[in-house]
């Protein structure tokens, strides 16, 4: 069995998540470096990961003889450099989200790995989940008919590093931090073939003294005229809410990731430990998360990563979706500064998906509108006559 080792670059809590799965998931694949801008913090991730070495040289942690994967967990304006040098130094990149800070910088990273014929990987950990991957799956199969719409909903109290809040780094606010998670959660349920063709988005900035914005909420059209909704808000109080809501021409799928759990513990002193990402109290009633690697996709997402690498196949995400991610982004902050309806401007590589189109049930030639089943055991059924285009009700049996 393959195993591998890996440069870690970044030492953020997100190079904790990464760090940890990565040494805990499969068990044979290990950080062999470590990179981070500062000394002190390079040496105490390495200590307490148990990591042979760490560097404050970028050019030196990714072109380390000994490793063949690197893994970008840095701020969003350093992705480009980063992987620009493990292209050309041939290594395998896998890149947290968002790819890029525009669609732009984005396509010049694609253009990059493509060229280089290196593997690279879309860190997308949310499309991971346990209760996601089920849902989508379900979906897939049939279970709840042609997908009409999907809401997706990612808020908070805010980042935890100072460089998530500052726009001429990160490329925007919630929307770059949150939305691009909420995009490619509603891409794979309406399906990722159906291209994303125009956006709605209001966007404000309520609590926070900052030039970008602290909440969100956009529509997203696509090819099938199914719709896409996000909610994003870093001013949300109460821990992290993940939801996500499927609607469907035969049913419905509704998914709570954090928050409510079905892990509910009361405490009137408080542990002053860990309760979960952006948990904003550690006393009265918690909702701890019992393997928080795992229910936020971490798990899944690197072991198909790895898997992809060694099957020589391209992984369920791709530094082309993290592109179309970063192209609806765009869309969204155009469409909030002209206030209409604008377009997503992108390369499609996918073909077309045609018009949600479900055949009507009929009844003595008219045309079902819906049935029903009355308190008193009858059905109900509401017609419209196919001549004269009336509506009508009838009981057709007892």
């Amino acid at each position: 069995m393959q195993s591998h080792n890996v440069t870690m670059l970044g030492t953020g809590l997100i190079g904790d998540f990464y760090t940890a799965t990565l040494h805990g998931g499969r068990s044979r694949d290990r950080v062999r470096v470590v990179y981070s801008r500062s000394t002190d913090r390079g040496e105490a991730f390495s200590q307490r990961w148990g990591i042979p070495e760490y560097t404050t040289s970028l050019e030196d942690a990714i072109g380390h003889p000994d490793t063949d994967v690197v893994v970008v967990g840095l701020p969003n304006h350093l992705h480009e450099e980063a992987i620009s040098l493990a292209a050309d130094a041939g290594k395998a990149v896998l890149c947290t989200k968002p790819l890029a800070r525009n669609a732009e910088e984005a396509k010049r990273i694609l253009d990059k790995v493509e060229s280089a014929g290196v593997f690279a990987g879309y860190l997308e950990d949310l499309v991971y989940t346990p209760k996601t991957k089920k849902a989508v799956a379900s979906v897939r199969e049939g279970a709840i008919g042609e997908v009409t719409w999907v809401r997706s909903r990612e808020t908070h109290p805010g980042p935890h590093s100072a460089w998530f809040w500052d726009g001429r780094l990160t490329g925007g606010g919630a929307i770059v931090d949150l939305g691009c998670h909420c995009i490619e959660i509603i891409r794979h349920f309406v399906g990722k073939e159906n291209r994303p063709v125009e956006v709605m988005c209001v966007t404000d900035t309520f609590v926070h003294p900052i030039d970008d914005e602290d909440n969100a909420i956009a529509l997203i059209r696509f090819e099938s005229g199914a719709i896409g909704q996000f909610e994003v808000s870093w001013t949300f109080r109460g821990g992290m809410d993940l939801r996500d809501e499927v609607a469907g021409t035969h049913g419905t799928i509704w998914l709570n990731h954090f928050l409510r759990t079905g892990f509910e513990m009361f405490t009137a002193g408080g542990s002053g430990g860990y309760v979960a990402e952006k948990a904003e109290t550690d006393a009265g009633w918690l909702f701890p998360v019992g393997d928080e690697v795992s229910e936020l996709g971490y798990v899944d997402m690197f072991a198909d990563m790895f898997s992809a690498m060694e099957e020589g196949r391209q992984p369920t995400e791709t530094f082309y979706d993290g592109y179309v991610v970063n192209a609806v982004m765009d869309a969204c902050y155009r469409s909030a500064r002209e206030r209409t309806w604008v377009p997503v401007e992108m390369e499609w590589r996918h073909g077309t998906t045609p018009r949600i189109s479900v055949e009507p049930e009929t009844y003595e030639g008219h045309t079902v509108i819906k049935a029903e089943v009355l308190p008193d055991g009858r059905r109900k059924l509401i017609l419209k006559d196919k001549d004269t285009g009336e509506f009508v009700d009838r009981v057709v049996n007892a």
